[in-house]
């Protein structure tokens, strides 16, 4: 008798260690899809056996086990880092591309063949008062192109800065809600093992990942504490240090909760690269086009200073002006100088078209840093162009390798649902067989009491 109630004992047991194992395969087919979540399985144990010590065996359940990988998760996050920063470049650089196509008919490249082709049309009728209006006209087409290549560069940096905002305000977010994760973890101890929670801390840590780099450091307690850069302390436990924007300069700073200076820690993810472009890229741009604007200004107000206008005069007022080196490009106006006012002629020649020529030749000399005023614009251009191209082909092998590092995630701790199909089929049949098994020992322990007079 005593024998048949142990196996019925352990039978039961059983039972209810299948009935946990169903639970975790259903919980695992319901989060197939949840961001973050990582396979459970439920272990089983041999419980002990030793009949002499009146240990009768059976099956126990041990603790559930996650398949998650720590090394492939920091791998995917690391990948993701990279893959920010590239899809930020390829997307802002993208839009300051089209101010700086070299063969455009409009724009700065077609604006300046414009004006010297409209001294060359002067030069055969200096005294063509059309042909001079035709000059000033196209002098004012000049200053609007570098105005509106300044102004496009400008508002991408604006929205460069802009974007800074809000991705200081998400990293904020998602730094508060771990710290919220990790008071969990630290409040109740039964969470190590919670699944969901689990999910939900590295679902915002990969999300964050795409933001900015940063190390995180696992705790005993199931916490994990971030640091900016391996430096600076984003989540310390249940504790969270916010980050500041700050655009009180030309530059961007990044400040910690401190208001120290953390610009230089962030190296990837989206804000890595809006920081990069806000205060290396852009700039570097502007500074190339305020420079060609200032160099064009000033050779041509240069020539034009050495001729004579259509009275015979020295030329009383500029073509161009505009405010300082710096802005050139922004600046850059045409004079409110009058179509007699254009010194077509040389000083030695009256009347004629000698500085005329002279202006036309100015278009082939090599004046800003051994290019011409064309040439220079074109290695801006194809500056603008190749770092265009180098975003686009990072961002290309960063997904693959993103792609590549999530296949291997995904391997090794999503859900399948034919395994899990699977395995739920084969406890399916051990608890049948085992729910049989009870079914026959309670028949043997009411036939057995049945025969006790």
């Amino acid at each position: 008798m005593g024998n048949i109630l142990t196996s019925l004992l352990n039978s039961t047991g059983a039972l209810q260690v299948y009935d946990r194992v169903f639970n975790v395969i259903q919980n695992n087919i319901t989060n197939a899809n949840t961001p973050g979540y990582a396979k459970q399985d439920q272990s089983l144990i041999s419980m002990a056996f030793n009949p002499a010590e009146q240990v009768w065996g059976g099956l126990g359940a041990g603790p559930t086990l996650s398949s998650r990988n720590e090394y492939i998760e920091q791998n995917v996050r690391t990948q993701q880092q990279v893959l920010g920063d590239a899809q930020q470049r390829a997307s802002d650089l993208g839009q300051v591309q089209p101010l700086f196509d070299p063969k455009a008919t409009t724009g700065v490249a077609g604006s300046l063949n414009s004006f010297f082709n409209s001294f060359s049309q002067l030069a055969v009728n200096p005294n063509d008062q059309v042909a001079r209006q035709g000059v000033i006209e196209a002098a004012s087409q000049v200053a609007v192109s570098f105005q509106t290549t300044a102004i496009g560069i400008g508002q991408v940096s604006a929205n460069a800065e802009n974007q800074t905002r809000n991705a200081v305000t998400t990293i904020n977010q998602l730094t508060t809600q771990i710290a919220s994760i990790n008071r969990q973890y630290r409040s109740n101890s039964a969470t190590n093992t919670d699944a969901g929670l689990d999910a939900q801390l590295h679902s915002a840590l990969e999300s964050l990942s795409s933001i900015a780099n940063f190390s995180a450091i696992k705790t005993s307690d199931g916490a994990v504490n971030v640091y900016l850069g391996g430096q600076t302390p984003l989540v310390i436990g249940d504790t969270q240090f916010g980050l500041t924007a700050d655009f009180s300069s030309p530059q961007t700073v990044i400040r910690d909760a401190q208001s120290n200076d953390v610009t230089s820690q962030i190296t990837s993810g989206s804000l890595g690269a809006l920081i990069q472009e806000k205060n290396t890229t852009l700039p570097g741009y502007l500074t190339q086009l305020n420079t060609l604007a200032q160099n064009f200004a000033d050779q041509v107000n240069g020539q034009l200073s050495q001729g004579v206008d259509k009275n015979g005069s020295a030329p009383a007022v500029n073509l161009f002006s505009y405010n300082q080196p710096s802005d050139a490009a922004f600046s850059i106006a045409v004079t409110a100088i009058t179509p007699d006012q254009i010194a077509a002629a040389s000083a030695s020649a009256p009347g004629g078209n000698g500085n005329a020529i002279a202006l036309t030749q100015l278009s082939s000399a090599a004046t800003v840093n051994g290019f011409t005023f064309t040439q220079a614009f074109g290695d801006l251009s194809a500056q603008v162009g190749r770092d265009v191209s180098t975003a686009q082909q990072d961002q290309t092998q960063s997904q693959d390798l993103v792609t590549q590092a999530q296949q291997q995630r995904q391997t090794q701790s999503g859900v399948s649902l034919d395994e899990e199909a699977a395995k739920l089929l084969q406890f399916q049949q051990a608890y049948q067989a085992v729910g049989k098994l009870v079914s026959v020992l309670n028949s043997l322990t009411q036939t057995v009491i049945n025969m006790i007079p």
